[in-house]
């Protein structure tokens, strides 16, 4: 009868030690690949996209500071967007898909700033908005907003007429959207008197 093979010898306890050390390095190094991957995702940036109610068109955005345009007429996909603050009226256009055929685009400022609510409608060649301005809704409370109103509605204000309205629209594409109603002042001809007359007439 053949003896058992004999038991091989314990490992001193030193090197018995270096394994187990080995064993939890090698726990520890996943661990911190693992809540490195998990940190990046977190940081890693989130793209907004908000989509036309109407359309088909979509427009990148951060919801953080947007603003809602309604874009009507002669475009590809009109509809309700949301765009970034400060977005100009290229911008709108772009998030409807772009002009459609025989769309005026002459009569069309791609330049100026859109503001929040707005109504832009572009109009189909031989029917342009007066003045060459893409005509824009009100605001909702009635007052006049100094952003989006063609001449046409600032004209309506008292005592502004159709040189004074170009002059208030010409200052607002040189320098961009009206922060508050008291830039009225930096526009040529409009003074202290004035801009009482119509500060509770008008918004921005």
């Amino acid at each position: 009868m053949t003896d058992p093979a004999p038991e091989p010898p314990p490992l001193p306890a030193a090197r018995r030690l270096g394994v187990g050390a080995a064993i939890v390095l090698v726990i520890v190094a996943l661990a911190v690949t693992v809540g490195i991957g998990i940190l990046r995702g977190a940081l890693a940036p989130v793209e907004t996209v908000a989509v036309s109610i109407e359309g088909g068109g979509e427009a990148v955005t951060d919801a953080a500071a947007s603003v809602y345009v309604h874009v009507a007429g002669a475009v590809a996909a009109p509809g309700l967007y949301r765009l970034d603050e400060g977005a100009r009226v290229v911008d709108a256009v772009a998030a409807a898909g772009g002009f459609a055929e025989g769309a005026d685009e002459s009569a069309v400022n791609l330049a100026r700033p859109v503001g929040d609510g707005e109504q832009l409608v572009v109009p189909v060649a031989g029917a342009a908005a007066p003045a060459g301005e893409v005509a824009a809704a009100p605001a909702g409370d009635g007052r006049v907003n100094l952003n989006t109103a063609d001449a046409s509605a600032l004209d309506t204000l008292p005592r502004i007429g159709p040189a004074m309205a170009q002059r208030i629209i010409d200052w607002r594409e040189a320098n961009g959207r009206f922060t508050s109603v008291e830039d009225l002042l930096a526009v040529p001809g409009i003074g202290d008197k004035m801009l009482e007359a119509l500060r509770d007439l008008v918004t921005v």
